[in-house]
């Protein structure tokens, strides 16, 4: 029988390691994919929006990322919203398209993006220990029976172990990635 309380951890666990996948996205390993430059902000209709909310971004192929604003006055914005997130990308005007050719990658940049895959992912398992801590504060002030009390505590690491494991397999498959030349 499994308790409400270990099913909302599962949850929020999954969410953390979804969050962390997710992030691992971002990081480019000299292959182009959208998820690089989706959730740059950009100025459009006087606020700030998602890139992903204002444009059609494809890559049609390995090294080129390409961005179809869905109204070309948004053009000159896009670009100045992709230099201004800083992600070391050029972009390149074509008429209403806007080209981004991804850089070779040095020994020291795809070092430095491992560092950063890192960082993301202990960031990710920091969460998933909190969440852990907070359930486990939850399931002692419901002052549960003594011996539910240890099969949720015993459920609760499992799925902290589980989460935390597949946070370091993605960890270990990104780094592969980045360091594959």
């Amino acid at each position: 029988m499994s308790h409400p309380i270990l099913n909302d951890t599962q949850a929020k666990m999954t969410k953390a390691v979804e969050h962390t996948l997710r992030e691992f996205d971002t990081i480019h390993t000299g292959k182009a994919t959208p998820a690089m430059v989706e959730s740059v902000m950009v100025d459009a209709y006087g606020s700030q929006m998602r890139l992903r909310d204002c444009a059609a971004i494809s890559t049609p192929d390995a090294r080129l990322i390409q961005i179809q604003p869905w109204d070309a006055a948004l053009v000159k914005s896009v670009e100045k919203g992709i230099q201004m997130a800083n992600l070391g990308f050029n972009p390149i005007i074509d008429g209403k398209i806007i080209r981004i050719p991804l850089p070779d990658m040095s020994r020291e940049r795809r070092l430095e993006f491992v560092k950063t895959a890192n960082r993301l992912a202990e960031e990710g398992r920091v969460h998933v220990r909190n969440v852990r801590r907070d359930v486990l504060e939850t399931a002692k002030k419901a002052k549960l029976p003594e011996d539910e009390a240890k099969r949720l505590e015993k459920d609760i690491q499992a799925a902290t172990d589980k989460a935390i494991k597949d946070i370091n397999e993605h960890l270990a498959h990104k780094e592969k990635e980045l360091l594959n030349v």
